[in-house]
């Protein structure tokens, strides 16, 4: 009887064996792998540290929590900050312009009025034999604008010059003035930028300038015609 049953726990035993190194043990080693990775997850990263494993969803009246007090106190918050926004946000007419997306836009009692493309400074930089260097970018802050011109004529500076490869002339000299290149309009940011017309359409929209912003005709004469002396832009 006793050997029976030897020989029966030992085919069990051997037939165990086979599964286990079959299709059996390679799952159970798998299961047994992810519930140590598990364990180890939980108990030794710091911010899983108890923490539940398994999350109920709850019901939407379960869930909030939040009471009529709670509301109110947020309602009257959101006013708070609105005010605050309000009167953070320039009345009457202001520009802004993006010089990372070469885009504007024009405001006016905080409404948007006109949005569009404009082109930027390049952030090329000219440097020459001297210590004399430039680095073309459009400045970025509060500015104000300081005149407005019609027809306005170009007066190049002395890179312009260098940039073409020309010897540079005497200040006052008419080689330094060129006309018809800024288009109808310009306005005066200050240092010598300008907020201008184009030749070159096909550029709007990219970072191309010197450092003054250039605009289409259309836009250019709204801006121009809708922005008093004074008025705030922002570039950024």
């Amino acid at each position: 009887m006793k050997l029976n049953q030897f020989i029966v726990e030992n085919k069990f035993f051997e037939k165990l064996g086979r599964l286990l190194k079959g299709w059996l043990g390679f799952t159970l080693i798998q299961l047994f792998t992810l519930i140590v990775f598990i364990w180890m997850l939980f108990s030794v990263v710091p911010w899983l540290i108890n923490q539940p494993v398994f999350y109920r969803f709850l019901p939407k009246r379960e869930a909030s929590n939040v009471s009529p007090t709670d509301v109110k106190m947020l309602q009257i918050e959101t006013i708070q900050l609105q005010k605050k926004i309000d009167r953070l946000t320039p009345g009457g007419v202001y520009l802004v312009i993006n010089t990372t997306d070469n885009t504007f836009f024009l405001y006016k009692n905080r409404q948007l009025i006109r949005e569009g493309v404009c082109s930027t400074g390049s952030y090329i930089k000219l440097e020459t034999e001297t210590d004399k260097n430039w680095l073309f970018e459009t400045p970025k802050g509060v500015f104000t604008i300081k005149g407005k011109t019609v027809n306005p004529v170009w007066r190049k500076p002395d890179w312009a010059f260098i940039e073409e490869g020309l010897p540079v002339p005497p200040a006052g000299d008419p080689s330094r003035y060129e006309y018809g290149v800024l288009g109808d309009y310009a306005l005066s940011l200050g240092d010598g930028y300008l907020i201008h017309g184009t030749l070159y359409k096909r550029f709007l929209g990219m970072p191309v300038t010197h450092g003054c912003v250039r605009m289409g005709d259309e836009d250019l004469e709204l801006v121009f015609k809708t922005l008093p002396n004074g008025a705030k832009v922002f570039i950024y």
